[in-house]
């Protein structure tokens, strides 16, 4: 009888005791609870920000929209816009470049400023004037005048960049805008250059249009003309933004260089030529 009691007392005592283990247990998960919810949801968002669907969910929710599609177009060359802040507004607004003509590269070149005065304020598009965003059809304008002998003004390439789907709203124009322009207006033209290609071509007297990355030219992306070569192998340039820097001598290198910076599946050079 004895026996019976003491077993049975020793079954109440490890059934008390697998009680109270669960208990702590249960305690235990109920503290460490919030804890581990804590680090699950860290984990997630960093896993968020360092995974490829940040972009999209920064998109969809509209969380950092503007910042997203600004360094889209300004990584793949399309932000051509110019501040008034910008040091080239400051240094050419408002300015008449008529009668300047480049003499001194293969092709003689009038230049074309998308500040002159006389287009500057011009509609590029719904959104856009001349001087912010027309870099493109300043530099087309450009080529097609230098190349064809005739007068093509900014104003005559807008409006056909804009009627032929080459006008990017808010941006600028796209990059195929130079070879269908220079095709619509009868010239040749050739993309994909490299080096040495763009030395040939300018020294077989064509007109190379180039898309520039960030660095001496753009914060963002713009076009602008390489208009020749000097006898010691620098780069003669025609730059819608900035006479000044029209004037200067650059070495290849540095063109390469910042062209690169502004991916494109055309280029980010193009030889235009005569037929």
């Amino acid at each position: 009888m004895t026996d019976k009691i003491l077993a049975r007392i020793l079954v109440m005592l490890a059934e008390r005791e697998r009680e109270e283990r669960q208990a702590k247990k249960r305690l235990l998960l109920f503290i460490l609870s919030p804890v581990i919810f804590l680090l699950l949801l860290i984990a997630l968002v960093l896993y968020l920000l360092t995974s490829p669907i940040t972009k999209f969910i920064d998109w969809a929710f509209g969380s950092n929209e503007v910042t997203v599609i600004e360094a889209f177009q300004k990584e793949y060359g399309y932000n051509q816009k110019i501040s008034a802040f910008s040091q080239d507004y400051q240094d050419s607004v408002g300015q008449s470049y008529e009668g300047i003509v480049f003499m001194d590269g293969e092709v003689e070149m009038t230049y074309y400023s998308q500040f002159d005065s006389r287009w500057m304020e011009e509609p590029y598009g719904d959104l856009d004037i001349i001087w912010q965003a027309g870099c493109g059809v300043v530099c087309m304008a450009t080529v097609v005048s230098a190349l064809t002998g005739e007068v093509h003004e900014p104003t005559e390439l807008a409006e056909w960049s804009v009627e032929n789907g080459y006008y990017c709203e808010g941006n600028g124009s796209y990059h195929s805008l130079v070879p269908s322009a220079a095709a619509a207006y009868g010239l040749t033209w050739e993309g994909n250059l490299t080096e040495w290609g763009i030395v040939d071509a300018l020294s077989g007297g064509k007109l190379v249009v180039a898309v520039m990355g960030e660095g001496h030219f753009t914060r963002g992306g713009h076009f602008i003309v390489l208009r020749g070569m000097t006898e010691e192998g620098k780069i003669l340039v025609s730059d819608p933004a900035s006479y000044g820097r029209s004037t200067q001598e650059w070495e290849l290198e540095v063109i390469v260089g910042e062209a690169a910076k502004a991916a494109t599946a055309g280029g980010p050079f193009w030889a235009v030529g005569k037929p």
